[in-house]
């Protein structure tokens, strides 16, 4: 795509405010893809060069949407494809709460946003392909998900209990919003 302006699309999507716009109900053109690539450890990356400026990455974090596999900054004016190595959200810090129903697991983003792990934010601990080490995760929001990493992995099974699989072994469990996650069996 010829004519991206990388200040000028962030000038555009601050007058959009901070909160997430209701990008399910916005249907532009297509306009393209542009140069722009979120890595595996969470950083934003336009013409092959990291962007600096927190406050731009969150802005555009906010205009993420995923269609199909293919990831896109979607306005109500335009929709831009982008490359993403991983998932797109990375987080980078825990905190165990606990409140009047029960623990609650409140995850913060590499881009601010906070998440609570619960019905809506189902945690899950997939195998990854090339090595079956555990890629755990969490859904961020419009089925897009974000990686939790080592560090918080290794938080997570500080937590867990151990409790009887239906198959008679046993699994490490956490509890968030009292629902059930299994971090893997043992």
């Amino acid at each position: 795509m010829t004519g991206f302006d990388l200040s000028e699309a962030h000038r555009a999507l601050q007058k959009q405010g901070d909160g997430i716009g209701p990008l399910e109900r916005w249907n532009p053109e297509f306009c393209g893809d542009i140069d722009m690539r979120i890595g595996a450890d969470g950083t934003w990356y336009y013409l092959g060069t990291p962007i600096g400026r927190a406050a731009m990455v969150q802005l555009f974090s906010r205009v993420l949407w995923c269609e199909d596999g293919h990831y896109y900054l979607k306005t109500p004016v335009e929709k831009v494809g982008i490359q993403v190595d991983d998932l797109p959200f990375q987080f980078v810090s825990l905190e165990k709460v606990e409140a009047a129903g029960g623990p609650e697991l409140h995850f913060t983003s590499k881009t601010g946003d906070r998440v609570v792990a619960g019905v809506e934010h189902p945690l899950q601990v997939l195998p990854r392909a090339e090595s079956e080490e555990p890629a755990p995760q969490l859904l961020v929001r419009f089925g897009m998900w974000g990686r939790i990493g080592r560090n918080l992995f290794y938080e997570l099974v500080e937590m867990a209990t151990t409790e009887a699989c239906a198959d008679g072994g046993e699994e490490l469990v956490v509890y968030s919003c009292g629902e059930r996650y299994s971090l893997g069996k043992l």
